[in-house]
């Protein structure tokens, strides 16, 4: 499993690179072939390669998980695979190479695949915006779903927050600072009214966070601004949430005479509300049970990933299966080598389990 790790990790795959994407799922495939007998069906959609292996006719078990991460070509360079105190490091080896590695020997131990099918996409990272239409064709109808990113602390995925990021634009008059002020409609300062306005729509106690971040306003020091514009991202525990949120931001009004409001939204993953997850948490805790492995525990993160598209279909779904490890995203991300087996025996109980 370490030298499939390896492999993987040395492939480097930022989101941002398609064919750099395209020569790991390569190297996925190639482990593929060697564990499961199988080569994938390449699905190619706006010059992205994504995984498929689809076991029989009718899916009952969906696997899936991605190959993409965030590091830039040239960090294996500084930051090389290495194993050492029983921690492998290196970039994407916690989110998620090593859940892929899992995956493929977990799979590699079941008798019979009939029923499975796996999905590995190469574009998780900035939402699946080209894998998403796959994603929700493959899972369309499948009683359960799996998915191999990786653990929060050793916990299993139950809850995700959903995740939205909106653009609010401010139209104003732009005016000489100097000679003509009044002549204006200062966009900025409407920005202004609005990001006070919409960062009161947060709701801590119900796990709702609207947070204003990129902002923008103005062209020159001595001309009143014209333009001004923010974005917005908001994570919500459950759908009726974020339907708030959207219906309130929808119904901002300006304040400044002769300006108006435009707002978008750009992306929109819905939560992963934890009635997906209960049923096959309590058998991911009765299979750990059997196998000896400690018991199993189970975290709400404020994270979404290709679950929540999934829950979204109103298919269960179970996160978080993937590595025992931290740091994802950061410099040094590891994973617990002692782990990589343990969470492959229960992928594949599952796997047994749920095609049984």
């Amino acid at each position: 499993m370490v030298e499939a790790l390896r492999a993987l990790v040395e492939a480097e795959s930022p989101t941002t690179d398609p064919h750099a994407c395209i020569e790991c799922a390569n190297v996925a495939d190639e482990l593929a072939a060697d564990l499961v007998g199988r080569r994938s069906e390449r699905r190619e959609t706006e010059g992205r390669v994504h995984l498929r292996w689809r076991f029989g006719a009718q899916t009952r078990v969906l696997l899936i998980g991605h190959l993409d991460t965030v590091w830039a070509l040239g960090t294996l360079a500084r930051w090389p695979f290495d194993v050492r105190d029983g921690r492998a490091t290196g970039p994407g080896v916690f989110d998620m190479k090593a859940g892929v590695v899992q995956l493929l020997f977990a799979l590699s131990t079941v008798e019979s695949l009939d029923g499975v099918t796996v999905l590995l996409t190469t574009d998780e990272e900035t939402g699946s915006p080209t894998a998403r239409g796959l994603i929700e064709q493959t899972a369309a109808g499948t009683p359960a779903a799996l998915v191999l990113e990786p653990s929060a602390g050793g916990a299993l995925k139950t809850e995700r927050k959903g995740v939205a990021v909106y653009r609010v634009e401010v139209r104003g008059q732009a005016a000489h600072t100097g000679l003509d002020p009044e002549k204006g409609a200062n966009a900025a300062v409407e920005l202004a009214h609005q990001v006070l306005a919409i960062a009161a729509l947060a709701r801590p106690d119900l796990g709702t966070t609207v947070a204003p971040t990129v902002a923008a306003a103005g062209t020159a020091v001595n001309t009143i601004p014209a333009d001004a514009s923010v974005h917005v991202d908001v994570r919500t525990r459950t759908v009726a949430e974020a339907d708030r949120v959207a219906s309130q931001l929808a119904a901002l009004r300006p304040v400044t005479p002769g300006t108006s409001l435009r707002v978008e939204r750009a992306t929109a993953i819905p939560p992963l509300e934890r009635r997906f997850s209960a049923q096959l948490f309590e058998r991911a805790q009765r299979e750990a049970a059997e196998l000896g492995l400690p018991p199993l525990r189970e975290a709400s993160v404020g994270g979404g990933s290709d679950g929540n598209l999934l829950a979204a279909l109103g298919v269960p779904v179970l996160d978080g299966l993937g590595a025992v490890g931290d740091h994802a995203h950061g410099e040094g991300e590891y994973v617990e080598v002692a782990s990589l087996a343990e969470r492959a025996a229960l992928v594949a109980a599952l796997v047994r389990g749920l095609l049984g």
